[in-house]
């Protein structure tokens, strides 16, 4: 069915729509962490709508692909880095796994550096972890051992945080997200090890 059959739809962009792909991926992130099961099953397939949706504009627009073509680059990329499954590598480990997985997504994208690819739009908190995950992977970051705290503690001490910025008048999100700007550009900035 083409978007152009409903007047709704044949008025949607992508861009019209990202706000409906952000409701619908929270949306399936809340049924997950309540393992309402159920709602998980309802927003999978509210996510896969968006998808279908997005491909479906795209096959008439500009862009020309299609869902077959969607599904086709994802098979490949599958396949490409997963070669323990689709070649001959050997990966005992579920770390091998992603590390290979790293490796090959480096080269495959011509990444230089630990920020490349890093999508800046998401939650600050997110970001940051991110670009910390990746300047691990570079060797650009140090294994620094934290003091042991539970994953109970630590949401206490990130709550306390957001509290306290409140209480002071500063957006947390906003804070975090200048801080991982900077820490990005510092990061590109440095020599890989």
């Amino acid at each position: 069915m083409s978007c152009n059959s409903i007047p709704w739809d044949a008025e949607q962009t992508h861009s019209s729509l990202v706000t409906y792909l952000i409701e619908e991926t929270y949306e399936l992130l809340e049924a997950i962490e309540t393992s309402d099961f159920d709602s998980v099953e309802e927003e999978l397939g509210d996510v896969l709508l968006q998808v279908l949706f997005h491909s479906q504009i795209a096959s008439e627009s500009k862009s020309g692909f299609d869902i077959q073509d969607v599904a086709k680059r994802l098979r490949e990329k599958l396949e490409s880095r997963h070669p323990h499954v689709f070649g001959d590598v050997i990966a005992e480990k579920a770390s091998d796994v992603a590390k290979n997985w790293e490796q090959i997504k480096a080269t495959e994208k011509g990444r230089t550096s630990p920020t490349e690819g890093v999508p800046f739009a998401q939650p600050a908190l997110s970001l940051a972890a991110k670009l910390v995950h990746r300047a691990t992977r570079f060797g650009m970051e140090g294994d620094d051992t934290p003091a042991p705290m539970s994953e109970s503690e630590f949401g206490v001490a990130l709550f306390e945080l957001a509290k306290s910025a409140a209480q002071l008048g500063i957006d947390p999100e906003a804070a975090l997200r200048k801080r991982a700007r900077e820490y990005a550009r510092e990061l590109d900035s440095r020599e890989v090890e």
